[in-house]
């Protein structure tokens, strides 16, 4: 692959008395979609929220370089310029706004109205549930529905890195399958990502790449597939062995 887009080196996050990432070195490379699994409190929303800025109160040490660059202490609408994006657990979509208010927020810091335009239609396109709804109130979408906005939102500043965190979250199986189905889409047309995800079996499916944390640690990192192969990861995360 080529040069690393996401690079972290000896990361550690503290809340007060709390060491909740305890130095972990992670890479994402051009065009790859990697996965960090593990149980919740492993670490995984906090080390995005590291990345991004957009921790609390906290205490972040180590090294975080984006596309070569350091970008601690950066603020999350400076990342979105630098075409870093994320679609955090829980969604955050405009609820009073049209979905299609919502797809032009993603792009605000473009000023190519024509580009837009054709953006819109070709995530249209890929999310088809999504168009047939352009009018309606984000907040009066299905869980599944409003994570398919964050997602299409989020790929509207034409992002270098795509942060995904736990996108399955409370979505019935077959939305899942379809979130899932478009993650690989968007994957395939060369957009790196970096996916949290708690369903270890489909992100696994997914990926090129994964790590494992536990408590803070990264314990575990390699071929997606020989992940899926590995009998530590059957038993711990995917209910076999």
């Amino acid at each position: 692959m080529a040069e690393h887009v996401l690079k972290i080196t000896g990361l550690k996050v503290g809340y007060g008395g709390i060491q909740a990432v305890k130095g972990i070195d992670l890479a994402v490379n051009q065009g790859e979609l990697i996965t960090l699994i593990g149980a919740n409190g492993a670490g995984k929303t906090t080390t995005l929220k590291a990345i991004t800025g957009t921790l609390p109160d906290c205490r972040v040490e180590g090294h975080i370089e984006y596309l070569g660059q350091p970008i601690k202490g950066l603020h999350s609408f400076e990342l979105v310029r630098k075409k870093l994006a994320m679609v955090p657990e829980g969604r955050g979509v405009f609820t009073r706004m049209s979905i299609h208010e919502n797809m032009l927020m993603g792009a605000f810091t473009r000023d190519d109205k024509a580009g837009i335009a054709d953006d819109i239609d070709k995530w249209f396109d890929i999310f088809p549930r999504l168009k047939e709804r352009a009018a309606q109130m984000a907040g009066t979408l299905s869980g599944g529905e409003q994570q398919m906005l964050a997602m299409a939102r989020a790929l509207m500043s034409h992002p270098k890195l795509l942060l995904l965190d736990e996108p399955s979250m409370g979505l019935s199986p077959i939305m899942v399958e379809k979130i899932f189905e478009v993650i690989r889409t968007v994957s395939a047309q060369g957009i790196t990502i970096l996916l949290v995800e708690q369903n270890a079996k489909l992100a696994l499916e997914a990926a090129h790449r994964a790590y494992v944390m536990e408590s803070g640690l990264v314990t575990m990192h390699g071929a997606a597939q020989q992940m899926l192969d590995d009998p530590r990861v059957k038993e711990a995360y995917l209910g076999e062995g």
